[in-house]
């Protein structure tokens, strides 16, 4: 099976096509703006332009932009080829990127905490354990708030950051990457394509004027 893997939720770009577990094809950039008109391109850029039996997306949280853009995208495409399409949080892809990292280089897993760029100088944070499963709630704290949390090992975008305000741990600056999602467990993946902003949104709907 031929599964197409999108991750629009950070500061990057990335699209992969694997088969069964293998990589096909992908592609990673780091953007900051500009998902929209970056993300098809890339699709089109894989083998067969990225058609798969399968598309897998992540969620967030991260960039509201870039959640939709990549939703939108995988919700359209999965309609064209009739295939299933999957969510998955991506800190927990960050997560399972940092373990997999730490097997490679430590030759063992132990917890982590990732610490992502949210909105308005917040950072989202979260404990994963060992094996890539969330111990604590997805939060957006201040970075004076995100300190309390004593992991020693850190991974996600503010991973150098927050290691450097504390003084201590050990770092893995790690952003969203699709070419790894088949290090995800499959408990990651749902067909709940709600997205997962992590944080109550700038704008609120106004109260309708009393009649």
């Amino acid at each position: 099976m031929h599964t197409l893997a999108i991750d629009c939720s950070s500061e990057a770009c990335s699209v992969a096509l694997f088969d069964g577990p293998d990589l096909l094809a992908g592609d990673w950039q780091m953007l900051g703006r500009g998902h929209a008109e970056a993300l098809i391109p890339k699709i089109a850029a894989l083998p067969d332009k990225g058609r798969a039996e399968r598309i897998v997306v992540g969620l967030g949280p991260g960039s509201f932009t870039g959640v939709r853009i990549g939703l939108a995208a995988a919700r359209a495409l999965g309609l064209a080829w009739s295939a299933p399409v999957f969510g998955y949080p991506s800190l927990a892809l960050v997560a399972a990127m940092a373990q997999n990292e730490m097997a490679q280089r430590e030759h063992r897993q132990q917890p982590i905490l990732i610490a992502a760029t949210a909105g308005h100088g917040e950072w989202f944070v979260q404990n994963f354990a060992a094996n890539a499963q969330p111990t604590t709630p997805l939060a957006s704290l201040n970075p004076e708030t995100a300190m309390n949390f004593d992991t020693d090992w850190v991974a996600g975008s503010q991973a150098d950051t927050l290691v450097a305000m504390r003084g201590y741990g050990c770092a893995m600056p790690i952003w969203p990457d699709a070419r790894c999602a088949m290090l995800l467990a499959s408990g990651h993946l749902t067909t709940d394509l709600t997205p997962i902003y992590g944080r109550a949104p700038d704008a609120k709907i106004a109260a309708p004027p009393p009649l």
